[in-house]
């Protein structure tokens, strides 16, 4: 409990990565835990706990969105970072935040879990081992993916861009 009461932000990013209305992250937080939970007899100690917990949380996230996506084909709602910290953040930084997360609410689970990973500063090696990827692989995708959040970023830029101007 105590190992789980101090990386509990990273269930809560996670659970707000892939779970929009409150009801959703309710369970899929209660999920977590218990995947946790049982599977912690298996828990290698001699690895860091945030490393393990990171893998236990995505996969129950991961298939948790996908049994939902089956059930109903919803619209995902921008604010899937919301789970990132903006206790101390300024109005300009909860823009860049709300951006952010509306382009990765669109991408797929696999790229949504490298984004939060990568968001969170863990290293390629340790974002291999949680999504099941060479490191190689994480690098190149991550690439890609950053390119393009730039490139998504700047069209919607353009486009507000362009708003502003016709209604001048």
């Amino acid at each position: 409990m105590a190992l789980l009461e101090r990386h509990r932000p990273i269930l809560y990013k996670i659970v707000n990565a892939y779970a929009h209305a409150p009801s959703d992250r309710d369970d899929l937080a209660a999920e977590a835990v218990a995947a946790l939970w049982s599977a912690f007899p298996r828990y290698d100690a001699s690895r860091r706990f945030s490393t393990w917990m990171y893998r236990v949380v995505l996969n129950v996230a991961i298939s948790f969105a996908r049994s939902e996506r089956r059930r109903s084909e919803r619209q995902v709602l921008p604010g899937a970072l919301a789970g990132l910290d903006r206790a101390a953040a300024a109005p300009a930084e909860d823009e860049r935040v709300e951006r952010l997360a509306a382009v990765v609410a669109d991408f797929g689970e696999l790229d949504k879990a490298l984004v939060l990973l990568y968001l969170d500063g863990e290293p390629y090696d340790t974002i291999a081992s949680i999504v099941g990827l060479s490191e190689t692989n994480v690098a190149t995708k991550l690439s890609r993916l950053k390119r393009r959040i730039k490139e998504q970023l700047e069209r919607d830029d353009a486009v507000a861009e362009g708003d502003e101007r016709g209604t001048r």
